[in-house]
């Protein structure tokens, strides 16, 4: 069983006073159906879970009257062994993308009260099977992904004793010892070359057979594509499917990571791809980061949304898009130039994500300064640098020297090292802890 940090967070929900509806966004097989059944299994006396994808016939339920009375009425009817008292039961509704009156009703769910009532959904962002009336205002969101970092060494066996451990030699800027920072950078490869999508993690746990976990990985991308498939307009189709499947080459075998459409096909340009992009991005299918005009608060102002990079949701889809070989080099460290490199950005980029940050990235064609990423919290801008080794980060020094921002960090195949004009050197997996 895999620990995730949303049962905490359902359990928060479920303890507030006058609470909406909550919807659970994300992309498929990031875990979401397995953590919602489960906070339900433990937290009330029965759970009511439909899926509208497994039995497409449960949506008679909501093609009448959608006030709770009748709904709760047709549900009993469906399900007469379940009481659905209000006190004892939650109400799941599952891929609820595929019924848009089951959404219009959390409007009338909410008003009512009465009813715990979780949705979950895999292509919420688009605009397929859109309901009418989409209850804005009614509804609380949380979104999901697959395990992040801590969460894949939860899952590994590592204490969470031993991650605040850690945690504290990153507040105390203070040096790893030797044996652990080896081990937790063989822990950052294999996540690397797993990622953190539930059912290749359990996979491995389970026969630490690579190529089975290898299998399953490709399974999850042919459903990815799948889903283009299904889920795009006839016009998006393949030019969806051409820009995902561009993301390897893009990301691992080049050394300017910039999404370019020339990787699409030979003389491909914005204007026939960039819906393509943003049906992805609405999808939950991949992330942007966006290069910024300049290193300043509010970095959504000088945002431009037509330079970026685009990462997958999450690296469980990126690997298997290269040869099976990539997971031996991986593991063994013997990865080198722009192949090692932009695995460790897509890494942090990964953790980064994960934890909620948006991402952006700064580069000047003429003076050639560049940085990898750039986060804001607190009205702070962060600039982050990743190294695969522990080279000089020049761009980085001459931002700091010029005092545009106050705090830095660089990310090193090594130890914590020495604060130097405001440049935080950490080992890469301490990204975690940002």
């Amino acid at each position: 069983m895999l620990n995730r940090k949303i049962y905490s967070e359902l359990v928060e929900w479920k303890n507030q006073k006058n609470k909406k509806c909550l919807i659970i966004k994300g992309a498929r097989q990031v875990g979401k159906t397995y953590a919602i059944r489960s906070f339900g299994e433990k937290n009330y006396s029965e759970v009511v879970e439909i899926n509208f994808k497994e039995t497409p016939s449960m949506m008679e339920i909501f093609s009448g009257d959608l006030d709770v009375d009748t709904l709760v009425l047709a549900l009993r009817f469906r399900f007469p062994e379940k009481k659905i008292n209000p006190e004892s039961t939650l109400i799941f509704l599952d891929e609820i993308q595929e019924c848009p009156e089951a959404i219009t009703s959390l409007k009338f769910w909410t008003d009512d009260s009465r009813y715990d009532l979780i949705a979950s959904g895999s292509m919420l962002g688009i605009d397929y099977n859109r309901p009418s009336s989409y209850p804005v205002g009614y509804v609380d969101y949380k979104k999901m992904y697959g395990l992040d970092f801590e969460e894949f060494l939860w899952a590994l066996g590592v204490s969470p004793e031993m991650i605040t451990g850690l945690e504290e030699m990153f507040l105390n800027r203070k040096a790893v010892p030797d044996a652990i920072h080896l081990q937790m950078m063989k822990y950052l490869r294999l996540y690397a070359s797993l990622g953190g999508m539930p059912e290749v993690v359990e996979k491995y746990i389970e026969t630490n057979d690579f190529r089975e976990v290898d299998k399953i990985q490709k399974q999850l991308l042919e459903g990815y594509i799948y889903d283009i498939a299904h889920y795009a307009t006839a016009e998006e189709k393949l030019k969806a499917e051409k820009c995902f499947s561009s993301l390897s080459r893009q990301l691992l075998d080049k050394e300017n990571h910039k999404f370019q459409y020339k990787e699409i096909e030979k003389g491909a340009r914005a204007q026939k791809y960039y819906s393509s992009i943003e049906w992805l991005l609405k999808a939950d299918i991949i992330h942007l980061c966006k290069t910024v005009t300049d290193v300043k608060y509010d970095l959504d102002d000088y945002a431009r949304h037509d330079f970026f990079r685009a990462y997958t949701n999450d690296l469980s889809l990126l690997i298997p898009m290269k040869d099976f070989s990539i997971k031996q080099h991986i593991i063994e460290n013997t990865l080198s130039g722009n192949t090692k490199g932009g695995l460790y950005e897509c890494v942090i980029a990964d953790i980064l994500i994960k934890k909620g940050y948006k991402l952006y990235f700064y580069k000047n064609e003429t003076t050639r300064k560049e940085l990898d990423f750039i986060i804001q919290k607190d009205g702070e801008v962060i600039p982050i640098e990743v190294k695969s080794g522990n080279t000089q980060s020049r761009s980085l020094n001459q931002f700091m020297k010029k005092g545009t921002v106050s705090k830095a960090y660089k990310l090193i195949d090594g130890n914590i090292g020495d604060n130097e004009d405001g440049i935080v050197s950490m080992p890469l997996y301490m990204a975690m802890f940002l």
